[in-house]
C-alpha cells in the first residue's frame, strides 16, 4: 500500500514543549518476564509517535500501562508536566486517554451504536432506560465524522473484521480524547478505508490530540509519523525524528540486527493439481468461484476488503455451506466439513487467529497436538510422553517463545500466537494450507520466519493458498494470483503481470 506522507507536524510537537503525556521511569515485571525495563515516552500535542518492537518488545504492556489495565512495578506518569495517578482504566479516561487495541473489546451481541457508547448511552425518560433515538444519533455522527459507512443498528458481530475495526475507531472517538492510542489500527482496513483512517488522524492532530501509533508497517511508520520510539526485550533503545529514519537502521533497532524486508523465494517448477475448485458458491455471498493449486507453488487471492476471499477459504475448507459447485483436493471430491478437510491434507490458518485458530486459554502444547491427535494415536490411546515430545520438536522447529507447554496460548504474542496456529497443521502432517492473513498484527522478524517456513513447504510439494490485504506480500511471495470482486474471481495474474497496481486495477475495475 502507497500511504501518502502527512504534512510536517505543528510547532506545539516541537523539542523542548512540555509532553502533553511523558511516562518515565516505567518497570513491569509478570512471573518470569521482565515485561518492561525503565521504559520512558513522551507524546506531544498534535503529533503522531510511531511506537516500535518485535512482537514481545513490550508494546503491549506499555499501552496496558498507559491505559490503566495494568498497574506499573515502577514509574510515574506527567500530564502537561503535572503529576498523574493512572490506576485504573477510569483515571485513564478521566485524564484523556483513549486505546483502540488489536485485539477487539467489542461486545458481539450488543449493536454498532450500543457499542460506541458502552457505560456512556444517554438515559431515557424513564430511570434506567435509555434513549435508543439519541444513541441511534449520536453513534451516526461519530461515524459519519469519522468517514466510515457503518450501519449502527447492526450487531457487531454480523460484521467483518475490517468493519469490527471501524467500530473500536469510533468508540475511541466518541470519548473525545486528548491521547488516542491506536494498536495496529490499518492490519485489517483495505486501502481505501486506510486512507480514510489517516485522513481522520490528519484531523485529530490540527486538532492538538496526541496519537501513539504502533505499526509493523514500515510505510505507515515513515509516511504518517513525527517521531519514533523503538523498544527491544522491554528496553527502551531510541527516539529519532521520522525524517531522520531509515527502513533497515529501524530493522536493526528493532532485532538488534541487520534483516532485509523483502522475503526471498527459492521458486520449483509447479507439480500436479492438488485443489482444484470449480463454480464453488456458499451461503456467505461467493459465486463462480475457479481456482487451482498445484504442488511446489504459491497462490495468491487478493482482493478489497469484503470482497470474499476468506469466505472462499471457508467454503474450500468446509466450514461454510456449500450451495454450488464442487472442491477436489488432491483429485478426491471433498463434500464434508472440517474434520473431513483435515483427513484430506488441507490446513486453514484462519485471518482472527484467536477467535477461531487458537483456544486460547488451552496450554501451547494442547494446540500444538490439537489437529494431529488422529495422526498421532491412530488407535485412540493418548501417550504423553510422545504427545509432549512432539510438541516439544514442533516449538524447535518453530523457534516459539514459550515457557514452556503448558503456558496458555493467550499469553504468548501475536508471533508466537500465529507459529502455534501454523504448528498444529505442520503436526498433522497437511500438504495444501490456505493462510488467511498469515502476517497480521506480527513483526518483521517473524513475517520474515513466517515466510521462511511457506518457502520451505512448497518446496516439499506442498500446495498454498494465500490471502493477503498486503499487496506487496501477494507480488514478492506468490507464484500467481486470483483477484476478487464482489464475490468473484475477476481475474487471474500470472507471475510475469504480478504487480501491485495489477491487483488494484482488476480489484477496482473490470479489465
Amino acid at each position: 500500500m502507497t500511504v501518502t506522507p502527512l504534512p510536517a507536524a505543528p510547532s506545539s510537537a516541537a523539542a523542548g514543549r512540555v509532553p502533553l503525556i511523558e511516562l518515565r521511569g516505567i518497570s513491569k515485571s509478570f512471573p518470569g518476564v521482565r515485561a518492561l525495563d525503565d521504559v520512558a515516552l513522551a507524546v506531544h500535542a498534535g503529533e503522531i509517535h510511531m511506537l516500535l518492537g518485535e512482537n514481545g518488545a513490550g508494546k503491549s504492556t506499555l499501552i496496558k500501562v498507559l491505559c490503566g489495565a495494568v498497574r506499573p512495578d515502577a514509574g510515574m506518569f506527567l500530564r502537561d508536566g503535572v503529576k498523574l495517578r493512572i490506576a485504573s482504566p477510569a483515571d485513564a479516561r478521566r485524564a484523556g486517554i483513549a486505546v483502540i487495541f488489536q485485539e477487539f473489546s467489542l461486545v458481539p451481541h450488543l449493536s454498532v451504536a450500543q457499542n460506541i457508547f458502552l457505560g456512556r448511552a444517554p438515559p431515557g425518560r424513564l430511570p434506567g432506560t435509555i434513549d435508543r433515538r439519541s444513541l441511534l444519533a449520536a453513534s451516526r455522527r461519530v461515524l459519519e465524522e469519522s468517514g466510515f459507512a457503518v450501519d449502527p443498528s447492526v450487531k457487531v458481530h454480523r460484521l467483518g473484521v475490517a468493519q469490527q475495526q471501524l467500530v473500536e475507531i469510533a468508540k475511541a472517538l466518541s470519548q473525545d480524547a486528548r491521547i488516542l492510542v491506536m494498536d495496529e489500527p490499518t492490519a485489517a482496513l483495505s486501502d481505501r478505508e486506510a486512507e480514510r483512517l489517516f485522513a481522520m488522524m490528519r484531523r485529530l492532530r490540527q486538532r492538538g490530540v496526541g496519537i501513539v501509533y504502533i505499526s509493523h508497517r514500515m510505510a505507515e511508520v515513515l509516511a504518517l509519523g513525527d517521531r519514533i520510539t523503538v523498544l527491544r526485550d522491554g528496553r527502551h533503545v531510541r527516539t529519532l525524528p521520522a525524517q531522520e529514519a531509515t527502513v533497515p537502521e529501524l530493522v536493526r533497532l528493532m532485532v538488534g540486527r541487520s534483516l532485509a524486508a523483502t522475503y526471498p523465494r527459492r521458486r520449483r517448477p509447479p507439480g500436479a493439481p492438488i485443489l482444484e475448485v470449480r463454480g464453488l458458491g456458499s451461503a456467505r455471498g461467493i459465486a463462480g468461484i475457479d481456482l487451482t493449486v498445484r504442488e511446489g507453488e504459491i497462490v495468491g487471492l487478493c482482493g478489497l476488503v469484503g470482497s470474499g476471499r476468506s469466505e472462499v477459504a471457508r467454503a474450500i475448507f468446509g466450514a461454510d455451506r456449500v450451495t454450488a459447485g464442487q472442491v477436489r483436493v488432491f483429485g478426491r471430491l471433498h463434500t464434508g466439513g472440517p474434520q473431513l478437510a483435515v483427513r484430506h491434507g488441507m490446513a486453514l490458518i484462519p485471518e482472527d487467529r484467536k477467535a477461531e485458530g487458537l483456544a486460547l486459554i488451552q496450554p501451547v502444547g494442547d494446540n500444538l497436538l490439537a489437529a494431529a491427535l488422529p495422526r498421532i494415536f491412530p488407535q485412540g490411546w493418548y501417550i504423553p510422553a510422545h504427545a509432549r515430545a512432539v510438541a516439544t520438536a514442533m516449538v524447535r522447529r518453530l523457534r516459539i517463545v514459550s515457557a514452556s507447554l503448558a503456558v496458555p496460548a493467550l499469553a504468548l504474542s501475536g508471533g508466537n500466537q500465529q507459529k502455534v496456529a501454523i504448528g498444529k497443521w505442520l503436526a498433522a502432517e497437511a500438504r495444501l494450507f490456505i493462510f488467511d492473513g498469515p502476517t497480521r498484527g506480527i513483526d518483521i522478524g517473524a513475517k520474515a520466519e513466517i515466510f521462511a517456513l511457506i518457502d520451505e513447504l512448497v518446496l516439499q510439494g506442498a500446495g498454498v493458498l494465500m490471502i493477503s490485504s498486503e499487496q506487496s506480500e501477494i507480488v514478492e511471495v506468490c507464484d500467481r494470483a486470483y483477484v476478487m470482486r464482489g464475490g468473484r474471481i475477476r481475474g487471474e495474474l500470472a507471475r510475469e503481470a504480478l504487480t501491485e497496481g495489477a491487483i488494484v486495477q482488476m480489484a477496482m475495475h473490470d479489465v
